[in-house]
């Protein structure tokens, strides 16, 4: 069976995408891995308004990418932050390759605004794609798309 009379219905990537692919879902999975957890500072960030912010996160908590933690400031009622779960975390790498191949498409004369760099020794970091066993990095020729355990012929 060719990529062609495989069925996309069951397709990862759509799903994957009808959970995040939105551009505000990305923009806030950016700034939550940046630290922002609170409605309020998520809406000033990024100038969004609070209906669709509000869609957004309640959009993402139900798929299980961000779960909310209680706070209450004295004298407020109880609110909620925003915390990455380990499914959102595992998402990290997706935003440095969109992150990456911005810098190198998208950046001011300048070079990129943000720079994200390996904590011990203050090198860049880069997303690359390595086999499972002891090769990589690989191009894309290097690789090959078969039909998996789930596939459907059209």
């Amino acid at each position: 069976m060719t990529w062609l009379e495989t069925s996309t219905e069951n397709c990862t990537v759509q799903r994957t995408l009808d959970l995040i692919g939105e551009k505000w879902s990305l923009l806030v999975l950016r700034d939550a891995m940046n630290g922002v957890r609170r409605f309020d500072d998520f809406r000033r960030h990024m100038g969004m308004s609070e209906a669709v912010l509000a869609d957004r996160l309640r959009k993402l908590v139900a798929a299980g990418v961000l779960d909310t933690v209680p706070y209450r400031e004295p004298g407020h009622r109880t609110r909620h932050e925003y915390r990455l779960t380990r499914k959102g975390w595992d998402l990290w790498p997706v935003m440095l390759a969109l992150k990456q191949w911005g810098d190198r498409y998208t950046a001011d004369l300048e070079g990129p605004p943000l720079e994200v760099r390996h904590r011990d020794c203050g090198e860049p970091l880069e997303t690359v794609v390595v086999c499972a066993g002891e090769h990589g990095p690989l191009a894309p020729r290097q690789a090959y798309t078969r039909p998996g355990a789930a596939a459907h012929a059209l």
